[in-house]
């Protein structure tokens, strides 16, 4: 609640003009996001290297409150159409996060990769997990944070503009979801 007062504080602080989108992410996404997009902070996603288009949607779901998470709610809903193109534009030039510092678990890299390769998982988010257009960047993402997503998009709790996620992450086993995100998570 802390981290949200502070950031509704940041919003009304923002001069209507004369500060760039890069800059405004800076002041305003920095912080959980990190500065160059690669997150620290626990299931806060690295935005660095999302396709502008994904993430334009993103923030149209927040603004809309088909997402939920109170901070971007809060930020999206004071976005205009200008705003919402200009922040995923700027987050869109920011650098794709790095690959973990820690090894992967030979064997949770092993499995994650059959469940990826058996649930065509790549095909839409590309062999590299660089996504494009309206497909995510999912490789080198924080995985608690893919963790979350893929138990979101399981259980029906997280949408996005439409239900191919849900449709594509319903035959894959709950058991299997934790080798997922960290093949992901590892992926080279």
């Amino acid at each position: 609640m802390k981290a949200l007062a502070a950031l509704l504080l940041a919003v009304a602080a923002l001069p209507a003009a004369g500060q760039g989108y890069a800059e405004r992410y800076a002041t305003l996404c920095a912080a959980c996001h990190g500065t160059s997009g690669q997150s620290v902070l626990a299931l806060a996603p690295s935005l660095g290297g999302q396709p502008s288009f994904y993430t334009i949607t993103q923030l149209f779901l927040f603004k809309n409150e088909r997402r939920k998470n109170a901070a971007m709610v809060a930020l999206a809903q004071n976005m205009n159409d200008t705003d919402l193109r200009g922040f995923s534009d700027a987050i869109a030039k920011l650098p794709p996060p790095a690959s973990p510092a820690s090894a992967p678990d030979a064997e949770r890299f092993a499995r994650g990769k059959a469940s990826a390769q058996r649930h065509q998982c790549l095909a839409c988010h590309g062999s590299d997990g660089a996504g494009g257009q309206q497909v995510a960047r999912i490789a080198h993402q924080r995985e608690d944070y893919l963790l979350e997503s893929l138990q979101g998009f399981k259980a029906g709790t997280r949408i996005g503009y439409t239900q191919a996620m849900n449709e594509a992450i319903a035959p894959v086993p709950r058991e299997e979801l934790g080798d997922l995100a960290h093949f992901l998570a590892h992926l080279r």
